[in-house]
């Protein structure tokens, strides 16, 4: 395993384990509203302390791009760093949530982790060297029609003014499909994409820190992921489309129609 793969697994396990360790208490929980049905909680800022404290030992230059604390300068590396994934669905014990953690280096994504902590799978990727989950090698599925396919997707939370261009997205994906599921983890999703439990993914308005690691092992599975014309500029946008190479072409062609100009842009 890389030196700094090591180093980001060392701190979602950490993470991972503060995460557990405080189900039992939800209901004792901080929470704090940063918009609307957008939460932190104590855990989130534990988790990510830990995870930045982990990184800081070994690399003290590095930079910090992390959900609840910001960006922090550094040299050409950079953390890209989400503690809890789906804090929703953690603060009603619902078990679907995940530590992310990517590292970019001169603008380009080279390591990544997601940690499910309740089922203890472990999901990495470096550059070039391929996609793993628990140390088996993993790839996108080979399912190559809309028909059959099971797709994950995310509710537009954050930019509720798309919310009628992505219900009919939605509308017109679901009945090429055999089921669209929204279970409240994009880190989560992008995983099952790149291990092939899902086919594909759409989201509009994610974070940088919500896809960046989900991204990189899509990649290094044998997947693609674009915006919403098939571009690069989904770190930018926000706007996310992911799956294997056969059907990726077909979800965007089957969106087309319903993007407004700022989605298509």
């Amino acid at each position: 395993m890389h030196p700094m793969l090591n180093i980001a697994v060392r701190a979602a396990r950490n993470a991972g384990n503060i995460i557990i360790r405080n189900l039992d208490r939800l209901e004792q929980l901080s929470v704090h509203t940063k918009d609307r049905n957008d939460f932190v909680s104590d855990v989130d800022q534990q988790a990510e302390q830990e995870i930045i404290g982990t990184i800081r030992k070994a690399y003290p230059s590095h930079g910090i791009l992390a959900e609840e604390s910001g960006s922090q300068a550094g040299d050409e590396y950079q953390w890209i760093i989400d503690p809890l994934d789906g804090t929703t669905n953690y603060l009603h014990g619902f078990p679907q949530f995940a530590v992310s953690i990517a590292l970019r280096y001169k603008g380009r994504l080279e390591q990544a982790v997601i940690y499910d902590p309740v089922q203890q799978e472990l999901f990495t990727a470096t550059r070039g060297s391929g996609a793993h989950l628990d140390n088996r090698r993993i790839r996108v599925s080979n399912r190559h029609k809309l028909e059959g396919a099971l797709l994950g997707t995310g509710f537009p939370f954050r930019s509720q003014r798309h919310l009628d261009t992505y219900l009919d997205m939605f509308r017109a994906l679901f009945p090429k499909t055999a089921g669209i599921r929204r279970a409240g983890s994009s880190a989560l999703d992008l995983a099952y994409i790149a291990s092939g439990r899902l086919d594909g993914f759409w989201e509009i308005g994610l974070k940088e820190w919500d896809m960046a690691a989900g991204t990189l092992l899509i990649q290094e599975a044998g997947g693609l992921s674009g915006d919403f014309v098939g571009g690069h500029g989904y770190m930018k946008s926000g706007n996310l489309v992911s799956a294997n190479p056969k059907l990726f072409p077909l979800i965007l062609k089957t969106i087309r129609p319903y993007l407004t100009d700022e989605l298509a842009s």
